[in-house]
């Protein structure tokens, strides 16, 4: 809404075009596949289709002198956007983004887009941030030394969850976050470092010392993106996977994926799918709409 007239909810998605005009040395990104590029003395013109319908907090422009790194092909193609000076390390840090995107792939369905681009800026963000088809990092986020992967899988996910699966609006965002944070934890579960349980526990712990004030599926507009959120979101689908077991819980998230790609989904839809797989909604809505943690 900062750039462009929208009305800015999560439930109106939409296909888009979006041309761009700059100074010729400027790479220039949106969202979807490039079309067309028109060169007019000094300046480009730069066009995207992006066909899958897409929330209005995901469109991005991203503006740059940046070096295009080839990452993979398959099952995507993915490539790093960044400045030269940061090539080596971006390929040192996200070097590990394919196999990723092939666990994922495997747990939670085919990715749901044509392809995964990763933009470095050339100065410093305060966080992360997803968008469709595309993750934005600062440079502060590349060392060469892997040290913030945890948020290359966290971004990532989110192509699955909050991009292709929209929350219907905002008091569902554990659908987004708490699906995201868990995908750190699977990644680390996956490539050698610590189990998904091990994780589970410590979060809690580190919960259990926080106030105990959140209402997890309605958190409001001032905690929604609290840290709690994300933990707490992450807790309650490992205590569904507990409940479940790997081979019901990822089949579950398969389904859930594969109902609701390119739409809008809300927690209601997750509790009643939960159900016909076999879980006790009851511990769920625990997790949920009351302040008190849990036991795991």
């Amino acid at each position: 809404s900062t750039w462009f007239p929208c009305n800015d909810h999560p439930r109106n998605k939409a296909s888009y075009r979006i041309s761009i005009t700059s100074d010729s040395p400027y790479y220039v990104l949106a969202n979807g596949a490039l079309l067309e590029k028109r060169k007019a003395a000094s300046q480009t013109t730069w066009v995207y289709d992006q066909p899958e319908p897409m929330a209005t907090y995901l469109a991005t422009v991203q503006i740059g002198q940046y070096d295009t790194i080839d990452l993979a092909t398959k099952p995507v193609p993915m490539v790093a956007l960044a400045p030269s000076r940061l090539k080596a390390a971006v390929k040192a840090d996200f070097g590990r983004q394919q196999e990723m995107m092939q666990l994922f792939g495997k747990l939670f369905g085919p990715y749901p887009f044509a392809a995964y681009t990763v933009v470095i800026t050339d100065d410093a963000l305060e966080i992360p941030l997803e968008s469709q088809g595309i993750s934005i990092f600062g440079s502060n986020y590349v060392d060469g030394r892997r040290s913030q992967e945890r948020l290359v899988a966290h971004e990532l996910a989110h192509q699955w969850f909050g991009n292709s699966l929209t929350v219907t609006s905002w008091e569902h965002i554990w659908l987004n976050e708490g699906f995201a944070c868990y995908a750190e934890w699977l990644w680390s579960e996956s490539s050698g470092g610590p189990s998904a349980h091990s994780l589970a526990l410590q979060a809690r712990a580190g919960l259990a010392l926080k106030p105990q004030d959140l209402i997890l599926g309605d958190p409001g507009p001032a905690l929604m993106f609290d840290d709690r959120v994300y933990r707490r979101g992450a807790l309650t689908l490992h205590a569904l996977r507990r409940q479940l077991g790997d081979d019901g819980f990822f089949e579950m998230l398969r389904s859930w994926v594969a109902a609701n790609q390119h739409r809008n989904v809300d927690t209601d839809a997750f509790l009643t799918l939960a159900k016909l797989h076999g879980a006790d909604v009851d511990l769920l809505r625990h997790w949920l709409f009351q302040t008190q943690l849990p036991l795991l």
